[in-house]
């Protein structure tokens, strides 16, 4: 019997962050049936306390006093989730407590675990002292790391000890080969591995009963677009709700959601606004229209490489092309044609994980 470890930011509360550990967890799970999968409970302090501490900041600018009330009970809601869906190891402070867990297999991934100029890195996350037989990543992000130069030679050093590279974006490709001169297994985001099934509560029942357009996290987006969102919502009679955020333009605001409830967001929308990389994914799994509104660099670098992936990279609206997207707003994306695509990359992606842990 083999125990496999996953080393990712599963202590993170964000939607995206625990869904794709989930997932990545789920996906091994059915993989590996009769093997233990478990979620290395590593957890960098820096990176968890600004984390938590984000969701008891109030900005009169961004919150109103009910979503604040709200947005503070998520580290409880997350934590719960967290220990009822997670297999945790025992927890481990630093590497050598990872090596003497015993794993036959560690899977590095998803998320931004190889973003070594954010608060989260660690060299361990990168290989560096790790003494397992199989060290495997899978769809690691560098975020917004500048990959063509300055990096730390514990990247350099740590990358040498994997023995199956994956990447899920074009950046951390860069990375693979500008360290190891070698070329990554592309693969998909673990949440693109594993289906959701159907999850009841009575928010779910409401949502369902309604018809809104779906905004999530598009950070600074101009007045001119937002107007005429509204607008468009008017005029088909739809509500707009937000996920996680709160807005004075929003219909209703929902932030102290669980994460299966979040999916249950998109899976039930009419049409999504995002300017994340799991808002589109979970568009994309949804099979929505859908736009993307992007700002953040981190985030540009990951959903165009992914929308450019599956053909689709004109759902990115910008203050250049905003009219002309709303005047095409009806056209729907030919998802026959993306899952057609996402099937093949996941036979591929599931292979690379078998092929990597029997070999």
């Amino acid at each position: 019997m083999k125990k496999i470890g996953i080393l990712t930011h599963h202590y993170i509360h964000n939607y995206g962050a625990f869904l794709q550990g989930y997932s990545l967890q789920e996906a091994l799970k059915e993989l590996y049936p009769n093997d233990d999968v478990y979620m290395i409970d590593y957890v960098n302090k820096k990176h968890a306390i600004k984390n938590t501490l984000g969701w008891f900041r109030y900005n009169p600018k961004k919150d109103s006093l009910k979503s604040y009330i709200q947005k503070t009970k998520i580290p409880k809601i997350f934590k719960g989730i967290q220990k009822k869906y997670y297999n945790l190891t025992t927890r481990v402070h630093n590497v050598n407590e990872l090596n003497e867990l015993g794993l036959d297999a560690i899977v590095v991934g998803s998320d931004e675990v190889w973003h070594y100029e954010d608060i989260a890195k660690h060299p361990m996350k990168f290989g560096y002292g790790v003494k397992v037989d199989k060290l495997i990543s899978y769809a690691p992000s560098t975020g917004s790391s500048n990959v063509n130069e300055n990096i730390p030679d514990y990247v350099k050093e740590g990358m040498k000890n994997f023995t199956a590279l994956s990447a899920r974006d074009d950046n951390a490709e860069t990375l693979i080969r500008n360290v190891l001169g070698k070329e990554a297994t592309r693969v998909l985001d673990p949440t693109l591995l594993y289906e959701f099934p159907e999850y009841k509560s009575k928010f779910v029942d409401y949502i369902k009963s309604q018809k809104y357009i779906l905004m999530y996290y598009c950070d600074n987006l101009p007045e001119s677009i937002k107007e005429k969102i509204v607008e468009y919502a008017e005029k088909n009679g739809f509500k707009i709700f937000g996920a996680g955020e709160y807005k004075k333009w929003f219909t209703e605001t929902f932030v102290d959601i669980d994460p299966f409830e979040w999916v249950e967001m998109f899976r039930n929308a009419q049409l999504v606004f995002t300017g994340t990389f799991h808002g589109t994914v979970f568009s994309i799994k949804s099979r929505k229209n859908f736009y993307a509104y992007l700002t953040n660099p981190s985030r540009v670098k990951k959903v165009c490489s992914l929308l450019k992936q599956f053909k689709i990279d004109n759902r990115i609206i910008t203050v250049q092309n905003w009219k002309l997207i709303f005047e095409s707003m009806e056209d729907n994306i030919n998802y026959n044609d993306v899952f057609q695509n996402i099937e093949i990359e996941k036979e591929k992606s599931l292979e690379y994980i078998k092929k990597s842990i029997n070999n």
